[in-house]
């Protein structure tokens, strides 16, 4: 069964229920990012399969060929059918960072904006760094250009590919704020945050709060 964007609670949501709860007062204000009511209206964090979600685009965490693989992956590429890998062969791969739209085929989100994370290596972390907030970004930017109204993120390159959920989590929700405050962002109704284990579940309800804070005078 797909699941409608209706279904799926915003931060704003997640808060009033108390799913969510702010940071403590004492966290360093200079670790903090302003709240803004209007962002908590189109952010959602939603635990479940990214490939059932019923939206614009999905992000597929993709191997530099395009072509499949496993995880997240493997499960986009099942459920979109064939169709999606014939396209996806006249793309000629994509670099690591980068990101490149197909349609959505057998999905219910109509367009797929397929990703490829670094593999995590601890030497090169910082570099690592860099190439996964680059696929956030390039992500956002290519379904802004699409005039996508919703996107919806599995945690890229968590999985096989090693990346820690914490690390990585800064990350994706650094970059979606960022964007999210640029004039770039005008097009999208909703950015949704969609994991699958409750490890990072626990990770995202503990970080979202320091990108996307309630706003307690309101």
């Amino acid at each position: 069964m797909f699941v409608d964007l209706s279904a799926i609670p915003t931060l704003c949501e997640l808060y009033a229920s108390g799913a969510l709860r702010a940071v403590a007062a004492s966290l360093p204000v200079n670790a903090r990012f302003p709240p803004s009511q209007r962002l908590l209206d189109r952010v959602s964090l939603y635990q479940g399969d990214i490939t059932k979600v019923e939206v614009d685009s999905i992000v597929n965490a993709a191997k530099r060929s395009l072509l499949g693989g496993g995880g997240v992956d493997g499960a986009i590429h099942q459920a979109a059918g064939p169709k999606l890998v014939e396209e996806c062969e006249t793309l000629d791969g994509c670099e690591t960072g980068d990101a490149k739209i197909t349609a959505g085929y057998n999905l219910p989100s109509k367009h797929v904006i397929h990703t490829v994370g670094p593999v995590y290596s601890r030497s090169r972390a910082e570099q690592c760094a860099h190439l996964l907030a680059s696929c956030y970004r390039r992500s956002l930017q290519i379904a802004s250009q699409h005039s996508l109204k919703h996107i919806a993120f599995p945690s890229i390159s968590t999985g096989i590919y090693g990346y820690p959920v914490p690390d990585a989590t800064h990350i994706a929700l650094k970059e979606t704020r960022k964007f999210l405050d640029s004039e770039d962002s005008d097009n999208f109704d909703r950015v949704i945050f969609v994991v699958f284990s409750d490890e990072d579940m626990d990770v995202y309800q503990e970080l979202v709060p320091l990108y996307f804070p309630p706003d307690e005078s309101a």
